[in-house]
């Protein structure tokens, strides 16, 4: 974990208990978000959201888990570049119990945190993506009871995505398995461990109880990733209780075809809905 605070930078910064704690939580939670009993777990708490790179799906959560919790959300515009980051990392923590940040570069999201009073939450960084793949998780474990020996296939580039889902696998007891053409294979030696690997054979997902996309890399050609196209003829061949997550936004034609996105397999829509319970659970993790 990153100094004192509970910070949330990338997937392994919380031990595996606290992770299992929080994805059990995030049913809990999800149970009391239908029936609109949440409990004010954020009572009196102050949350700053910062979203300096676009997007709109988990910021829009975490506002709402936010306020559904009983927290006061203040959006605080993207970070001036007149002012240093250390600075304005010192007086947000003037005002704000957490900060909850959606930033392009992973340097910015350290820099807060080691100036920072108060715990930081990464909201997305082009580099990972923490709390898309605590959603996942979260809603994997609401349809299995359990996540223990899960084995995970990312058809995917090395991008945000993978690369939480590699970092859960420090964390946790799950196999996580990039297949993919070798130009696009994770390196990064900080993310190898004994329960991730690459391979581009995508017979890996015969066996696989999760799959997850992501889009096409921008330099790749039709050519060399046509075959890691997932289509209903891809998903016909899988286990019958494989569960199929392509990560928004889909590019349909690309990386699924549109009819695969219909497919029985494909629970995209029901996994999201865990995103906020999950990013709710981490908070009230946070908060603690």
């Amino acid at each position: 974990m990153t100094g004192s605070a509970r910070n949330f930078l990338e997937f392994h910064d919380i031990p595996e208990a606290g992770l299992r704690s929080i994805v059990a939580r995030a049913g809990d939670l999800a149970k009391a978000w239908d029936e609109r009993a949440m409990p004010q777990s954020l009572a009196g708490k102050r949350v700053a959201l910062i979203v300096d790179d676009g997007g709109w799906r988990n910021t829009t959560a975490f506002d709402l888990g936010i306020q559904a919790m009983g927290g006061i959300c203040a959006h605080v515009p993207g970070f001036n570049a007149r002012e240093e980051i250390g600075d304005l990392s010192g007086y947000l923590g003037n005002w704000f119990d957490m900060l909850v940040i959606r930033t392009k570069e992973f340097a910015t999201l350290k820099a807060v945190v080691a100036a920072s009073p108060v715990p930081v939450i990464n909201a997305r960084t082009r580099s990972n993506h923490p709390c898309e793949t605590l959603g996942d998780l979260a809603y994997i474990n609401s349809r299995r009871s359990s996540i223990d020996g899960l084995k995970v296939v990312g058809v995917a580039a090395d991008a945000n995505i993978l690369r939480s889902w590699a970092e859960a696998s420090i964390a946790l007891p799950i196999k996580v398995v990039q297949v993919y053409p070798e130009r696009w294979h994770i390196g990064d030696a900080a993310l190898i461990n004994k329960r991730f690997r690459v391979s581009t054979d995508m017979g890996e997902l015969t066996d696989a109880d999760v799959i997850i996309t992501d889009s096409w890399p921008s330099d790749a050609t039709w050519e060399a990733l046509a075959g890691y196209r997932i289509g209903t003829d891809v998903l016909d061949r899988l286990r019958e209780d494989a569960i199929f997550l392509p990560c928004p936004p889909v590019t349909r034609g690309q990386e699924v075809t549109a009819e695969a996105m219909a497919h029985p397999l494909c629970q995209s829509r029901a996994a999201k809905a865990f995103l906020l319970h999950a990013q709710n659970a981490l908070m009230e993790w946070v908060a603690t």
